[in-house]
């Protein structure tokens, strides 16, 4: 059973731990991570869901993401979760995330990598990843349109794509 360490508004540890999936009180928060390779194409790594993966079954998605487990920060995840995922080695000691969004629950880290990975030496997660592909911005946007992609807001997909090369929300 995966557990998970619980944060409290300011994102400091509590020393409580939970079993994934259990309601959370008023003050307990998660972290999840995501990593988000890009190519010197312009193109994003995507994956696609498996067909009976709970949560958006069947359905692409930005390359990773995936709950912190306890004992884990938020680099030690992201580093994790990729290799769980499609295993590739990641080393992102080197980095911050790029940016964090808060949900109603928890924080999502969001990671940027540049890398040109070839898909077919990729070792998919089978429980989790049907398939991978590179797709460019308008390609993802299309998707999140015609429902085949989470519906993520378009301004996060652009963000992304805007954040490949730099930190911070200033564009110089």
């Amino acid at each position: 059973m995966e557990m998970w360490d619980l944060y409290d508004v300011n994102r400091v540890k509590t020393n409580k731990v939970v079993n994934r999936g259990a309601a959370l009180g008023s003050n307990e928060f998660h972290l999840v991570v995501h990593v988000c390779i890009l190519n010197s194409n312009d193109q994003l790594l995507i994956q696609q869901r498996q067909p009976f993966k709970k949560g958006w079954p069947g359905m692409w998605d930005i390359t990773i993401g995936g709950s912190a487990q306890t004992g884990e920060n938020s680099c030690l995840a992201a580093e994790r979760e990729t290799f769980e995922e499609i295993g590739y080695p990641i080393d992102l000691s080197h980095i911050r995330p790029s940016f964090t969004i808060n949900f109603e629950k928890g924080f999502d880290d969001f990671y940027i990598v540049q890398a040109d990975l070839d898909t077919s030496i990729l070792k998919l997660q089978k429980s989790e990843v049907k398939t991978v592909k590179w797709a460019h911005k308008h390609e993802i946007i299309k998707m999140i349109q015609n429902e085949s992609f989470i519906p993520y807001h378009i301004s996060l997909i652009e963000m992304i794509f805007d954040m490949k090369t730099q930190y911070g929300a200033l564009t110089k």
